[in-house]
Parts: C-alpha cells; sequence; structure tokens
C-alpha cells in the first residue's frame, strides 16, 4: 500500500483524531494490514484565521510547504491535512510538492452531492478565518451548493466553541452552538458541514445532535481507499459522517 502522510499540528487534538479515525475505519485483521502513516504535528505553524484576517501577522504558508517538503522526504506517497482553514493555502502548498494531495473540502463537497438528494444549501460550522477566505464557497459552488454562514453575532459561538478546544478547555455548554444551528435551519439549511477539525472533535467529545457531514471522517475514508486499503462496511460514529 501507498505511504500515507498527514500535514498536522492545527491542532494536535485534530490530528489525533483523524489518525484515530483512519485506524478505525480501516478493515484490517493484523498491525501489517494498516497504512504506513508518517505524521507531522508541526505546531510552528502559524494560526490561520489570525493571518487571514490580519495580513500584517505571521503567515502559516512557510509551515506548512515545510511540512509538506518534510513528508515527502520522508517517503509519504501523498498527503492529507486536518485543518479545514490551511486548504486556504492549498494551491500554494502543492507548488511545492511532487506527490498528491487529497484536497478535504473537494472530496467533502463530492460526498455531499454523491449522498444527498437536491441538496442546494449547507450551513456552515468554521472558523472565521475559513469564512473570510470563501474556502468552502469557492469550491462548494462548482457542485451547484451554496454555503450559508451564521451571522456575525451567532458566528461568536462557533469561535468559542473551537478555540476552547484548542485550550484544552471542553466547555459543556453548547446553547449557543444549537442557537447557530437553530439559526441556520430558518434560513433554510437542512445539512450542516463541520468545517473546522475542532468542530468535528467536538461532535464526538459532546454527542453534537444534527444532520452534521464531518469532513475529516470523509477525508479519513478517501485516504484509506488512495492507500489501497478498504474501508469498513460499518464507518459511521455517533451517527455522523
Amino acid at each position: 500500500m501507498k505511504v500515507l502522510g498527514i500535514l498536522g499540528g492545527m491542532g494536535p487534538l485534530a490530528t489525533s483524531k483523524l489518525f484515530e479515525d483512519i485506524i478505525l475505519f480501516t478493515k484490517a485483521n493484523s498491525d501489517q494490514e494498516h497504512i504506513h502513516t508518517i505524521i507531522d504535528s508541526n505546531t510552528s505553524i502559524a494560526d490561520r484565521t489570525s493571518y487571514i484576517l490580519d495580513n500584517s501577522l505571521e503567515s502559516p504558508l512557510p509551515e506548512l510547504i515545510k511540512s509538506a517538503i518534510r513528508l515527502q522526504r520522508a517517503g509519504a506517497d501523498f498527503i492529507i491535512m486536518p485543518c479545514n482553514t490551511a486548504h486556504n493555502f492549498y494551491d500554494e502548498i502543492v507548488q511545492h510538492i511532487d506527490i498528491p494531495f487529497l484536497n478535504m473540502i473537494e472530496e467533502a463537497a463530492k460526498y455531499i452531492k454523491e449522498s444527498f438528494d437536491n441538496i442546494t444549501k449547507v450551513g456552515l460550522l468554521s472558523t472565521e478565518g475559513t469564512i473570510k477566505a470563501h474556502v468552502y464557497d469557492d469550491v462548494f459552488n462548482r457542485y451547484g451548493i451554496e454555503i450559508i454562514k451564521p451571522s456575525q453575532e451567532n458566528q461568536t459561538h462557533i469561535t468559542k466553541l473551537i478555540y476552547s478546544i484548542k485550550e484544552g478547555i471542553y466547555q459543556s455548554d453548547l446553547q449557543g452552538f444549537y442557537k447557530v444551528m437553530n439559526q441556520l435551519r430558518k434560513d433554510g439549511v437542512e445539512v450542516f458541514v463541520a468545517g473546522c477539525t475542532e468542530v468535528s472533535v467536538a461532535i464526538n467529545l459532546f454527542s453534537i445532535e444534527g444532520n452534521i457531514i464531518d469532513p475529516m471522517k470523509i477525508l479519513a475514508m478517501k485516504a484509506i481507499e488512495f492507500a489501497g486499503g478498504t474501508v469498513k462496511e460499518s464507518k459511521t460514529h455517533g451517527g455522523h459522517i
């Protein structure tokens, strides 16, 4: 099988969760049947949202490129990246490597288009950086899917949840989060996308309810298939994918 490289550290817990999903979703009867994986949990990568909101701050791009090159040199045959906001820099990163780089946002759009009939709107639960950079809009629009975002006031609830997880503070009060989902439902949203890997982590930590698509799980399954492995038939967890 191909060797997988994970460009991680954004944050470390999300990186760990993706690796865990890859292991859990792989059909294997022994260690040897799992995917050879190289992980670069590069915590030196500057905050993506901070830079997108204020370009005078440190750019994450140099470290993202370093990690991609490091994974290729270490023997990775292809790369995946468990950070939605960092996909704003996807096109620049691929210019510096000679191996495939699976795009999590693209894979999520394909999955939604193939799995849901007549879905034209998706509610985005993400960082402010992902919203401002149109990380999801630019990809999903090509598939005829409109991205619906929270109001500026309600976005603060999503931001608070994301950064509390990065800080290791696992808040149990999800009233604000569900308020955002209810607002988006009034805007015609039936399906939500976990547009930040910390939101993906939160779904599992707090058993968040709702029709939420998790791009990180989709990426895990695509990585298994791309490596030459087989995805287990039962591949959902907690009612989400």
